[in-house]
């Protein structure tokens, strides 16, 4: 299909040229260069797909220029990116140096902030609003919060609403309710929504005051206080939207969200009510392609897939074994062996490869949604009952409940283990997902034990460990294929390393699952004569400081490894020892992430950018050889 409508709009200006039949088929084109997209590479799907009329409405109805809008979660901006500018470099989607697969300010005047953390957006844009008046730059301008139901349960979404009275008069929060996270929706607030979307005497309401809308043209003043008294007397006596009545929210809606002329009347409507509205919008997850609406888990960011028409032909599937796979398995096991092992997820079941898991162990599984700081606080009230919790998270997620690992696990010193996903660099995700500050951030805690597997022998046998130790631990894994490197494992024993091999020329000591890399650049540097020897560090804290000072004192270098910030990382503790210590750290070199955010790409992409592939340690490695050749 040629993108006849599409490839005319250079900006949202455009769409007030276009006719309603054009805007419809607009959203037909747009939704034609989505799953041309996710033929080429995996990239967020379903949820884009959910959007399209109701971006479209958006940038027809208000002036992102001036007005103020906020993606929540970001995942679903494809098509806003097609609306402002970025279509003829769509193709680039989620590849190093092309556009990035969420909002990106550097990209464009329309994207506002880089959202990629769930909940922070009616904060922001209420921020917005404040600053806007307070500033004095522009009256009457607004500020909009698009929010999913699956996000709409962060704890920090209500505390925004809580204080929405004030600086707000102008605030829209666009509730886009599709009854999906990436996952199935959990929790009371979906409740509370399913009863919203399906009261038969609220949606009756929604219907005549869509007939009235049809009608009748917005006038001004006298038709808005008659559709107002009108929704009031409607709504007497029902429970629909007074939740968000009674916070300060005008609660207009359920409305369809594939109706672009319904959506245009309503956002039109709710642009004239002065204080913050909430706008109730329905859509669909995947709509318009009927395999990602059939099953939206899959579709939210899937493989590559060939497609004839509405119907996929084939899907690229990946047949390697990856961390998360070997966690998952692990996880089962432990909850096989021990009926006091519990597993938690914030809304990421299937990104964590729980779904077996959920299934089979269906009471001793809890999904919280997004919803990390309860997550933590309820995992350390089941340890202090006598369970043994796992919290199977991504590592970027978790920092969002960092008081909670502070005050409700470390400060008690209960047996709590976080298995982290996505430790390191998450690829196309980008620098919101990368999981790079998780050792900085943890090894801070007292009571803390922080493991990282060099291979996928070392994760079940930490994870055994951990919930076996009395006390939280932290295991934390890559988004990677998971490697076995052919050896006589060592057991897993507190603070202890593995030494694979012992060299007199240099050392390379690894935290983590470059490991395998270190053991090829040492394998390299052998056949060029240097003797390099390799060790996995496995634990960050409590550090082994016995063989790493022996390293550091016996041999000519020493080069750390870690895929993740320098800054407080596993270079840092191995140079705070040395200082401890006394031992001269000035031949101990530190590969990882210096301090600055790393954009997306390919994983082999960025590690090489970085010098944290096998040709940059070796690269290292000789370059620290000739120096102490010379000194």
């Amino acid at each position: 299909m040629t993108q006849e409508i599409l490839s005319t709009i250079r900006s949202p200006d455009d769409l007030g040229k276009l006719s309603l039949p054009q805007l419809e088929q607009l959203a037909v084109e747009m939704r034609e260069v989505l799953c041309n997209l996710v033929a080429c590479r995996s990239a967020h799907f379903a949820s884009n797909l959910g959007v399209v009329e109701l971006c479209i409405a958006l940038h027809d109805t208000f002036d992102f220029r001036r007005d103020r809008l906020i993606w929540d979660t970001g995942h679903q901006i494809y098509p806003h990116k097609l609306l402002t500018g970025r279509f003829s470099q769509f193709d680039t989607m989620r590849t190093k140096g092309g556009l990035m697969g969420y909002p990106n300010p550097a990209e464009s005047e329309y994207d506002l902030f880089m959202t990629g953390h769930a909940g922070a957006s009616v904060s922001t844009a209420l921020g917005l609003a404040s600053g806007d008046d307070l500033m004095r730059k522009d009256e009457g301008r607004h500020s909009v919060a698009v929010i999913g139901d699956g996000a709409f349960p962060s704890g920090v979404v209500f505390e925004a609403m809580n204080n929405s009275r004030r600086q707000s008069e102008k605030m829209l929060v666009v509730l886009n309710d599709n009854q999906m996270s990436i996952c199935p929706r959990v929790g009371g607030m979906a409740d509370y929504l399913d009863r919203l979307r399906i009261n038969p005497m609220y949606t009756g309401f929604k219907e005549e005051i869509a007939n009235i809308l049809g009608k009748v043209p917005l006038l001004g003043d006298p038709t808005e206080r008659f559709l107002v008294q009108l929704k009031e007397a409607a709504k007497a006596g029902l429970s629909g939207g007074m939740m968000f009545e009674d916070m300060g929210f005008r609660y207009v809606g359920p409305i369809d969200g594939h109706n672009i002329g319904l959506l245009r009347k309503y956002l039109k409507m709710v642009q004239r009510i002065e204080g913050p509205v909430l706008l109730h919008v329905v859509t669909e997850k995947g709509h318009g392609f009927k395999p990602a609406t059939d099953d939206p888990v899959l579709f939210h960011a899937p493989p590559q897939f060939e497609r004839r028409e509405d119907q996929v032909v084939s899907m690229k599937k990946s047949s390697s074994r990856a961390y998360t796979h070997v966690a998952s398995e692990a996880i089962e096991s432990q909850l096989r062996n021990d009926s006091r092992v519990t597993v938690l997820t914030a809304a990421m079941c299937q990104g964590n490869k729980l779904e077996k898991i959920r299934d089979k162990f269906p009471d001793r599984f809890f999904d919280t949604g997004i919803c990390e700081s309860h997550t933590v606080a309820f995992a350390a009230g089941q340890a202090k009952a006598g369970m043994r919790p796992i919290v199977n998270i991504y590592s970027t997620f978790l920092q969002r409940a960092y008081d909670h690992i502070f005050q409700e696990v470390s400060l008690q010193n209960l047996p709590v283990t976080f298995m982290l996903d996505r430790g390191g660099l998450a690829g196309p995700d980008g620098p919101t997902h990368h999981g790079v500050f998780d050792f900085g951030y943890l090894r801070v805690f007292p009571n803390m034990t922080v493991m990282a597997p060099g291979d996928a022998r070392d994760l079940p046998a930490m994870l055994d460990f951990a919930l076996k130790h009395e006390g939280p631990c932290t295991v934390r894994y890559p988004k990677a294929t998971a490697v076995e490197i052919e050896r006589v494992v060592a057991p897993i024993e507190l603070g202890k390393s593995e030494i694979l091999s012992w060299g007199t020329d240099g050392c390379l000591i690894s935290c983590g699952a470059l490991l395998s890399r270190c053991v090829e650049a040492a394998a390299r540097l052998r056949d060029e004569g240097l003797d390099i020897g390799v060790i996995n560090a496995r634990f960050l804290k409590p550090l082994d400081t016995e063989v790493i000072l022996r390293a550091i004192r016996e041999c000519r270098f020493v080069v750390t490894v870690e895929e993740a910030a320098l800054a407080g990382g596993f270079g840092s503790a191995v140079v705070e020892a040395a200082a401890d210590a006394g031992v001269d750290a000035s031949r101990v070199r530190r590969l990882g992430i210096s301090d600055h955010y790393v954009e997306h790409g390919e994983r082999d992409e960025l590690l090489a950018d970085l010098g944290l592939d096998v040709a940059g340690m070796v690269a290292s490695c000789r370059e620290l050889a000739g120096a102490s050749v010379e000194t």
